[in-house]
């Protein structure tokens, strides 16, 4: 048996109904909804962690269809494939990595919900793009610009990357890109990175920040952004 199949046949025996209807609605498979008509299998992702590191040696062909399947949880075991082997090449020359950095690019109409990307994108694209950063504008604009909800998600949680790093720059000019974005799911991202900004790297910079654009935030951007200020803080730019 292959390990493709020894992998399928895992994650067949692994099928909970309870659970895949729970998750369901979470993900708001609903019509109409962002995840209208997505499939679950009701695998959790410490479970689906582990399968990847067991099965991290896949072949990118494998994962491809793996990433191409209709279930979730088996694109997220793609994803958490991709990480490990983008991880793992991290001694390996720039060839390996932005091979799979162009991959995981070219595949993004897979990467179709919000844990699919914040599990993968500051892992794989963030991390890249912080290590060469002379692709950085390109890449970020393009995705940031998309008509694809999840590309634009993409775009700002991958400068999560660089927040882990120290730097803010990139953050900054993607959320001022979305600013304006009429998705929610954008307004969360975006307001969560900001969080971090303040958390990891300096909360006088989020403040700067939060001085010249809170007014022109979304509500559910700023609320987020601000959780971790303090309550005078908070209370100043809810009003300001």
């Amino acid at each position: 048996m292959t390990k493709y199949n020894s992998l399928i046949k895992e994650i067949e025996g692994m099928e909970d109904k309870k659970k895949s209807k729970i998750l369901a609605r979470f993900f708001k498979t609903g019509k109409g909804e962002y995840g209208e008509g997505d499939l679950f299998l009701g695998i959790t992702v410490p479970e689906s962690r582990k399968l990847a590191r067991k099965y991290g040696e896949l072949a990118l062909s494998d994962v491809q269809k793996l990433l191409r399947d209709k279930y979730h949880e088996i694109r997220l075991i793609a994803l958490l494939i991709l990480v490990h082997k983008y991880q793992t090449s991290a001694r390996k020359v720039l060839a390996e990595k932005k091979k799979i950095v162009d991959f995981y690019l070219k595949n993004t109409k897979y990467i179709n919900n919000w844990d699919l990307v914040d599990l993968s994108a500051h892992y794989i694209i963030g991390n890249f793009l912080f290590e060469h950063q002379n692709f950085a504008r390109t890449v970020l604009a393009k995705l940031s610009k998309s008509k694809e909800l999840w590309e634009r998600r993409i775009a700002i949680v991958s400068t999560f990357a660089f927040i882990y790093k120290g730097e803010s720059k990139w953050t900054f000019n993607i959320t001022k890109i979305l600013m304006n974005d009429k998705h929610n799911l954008i307004h969360k991202a975006c307001g969560w990175m900001l969080r971090e900004v303040g958390k990891r790297v300096s909360e006088k910079e989020l403040s700067g920040f939060l001085n010249s654009y809170s007014q022109k935030m979304p509500r559910t951007m700023l609320r987020y952004a601000i959780e971790r200020l303090p309550e005078n803080r908070r209370l100043y730019y809810l009003n300001k």
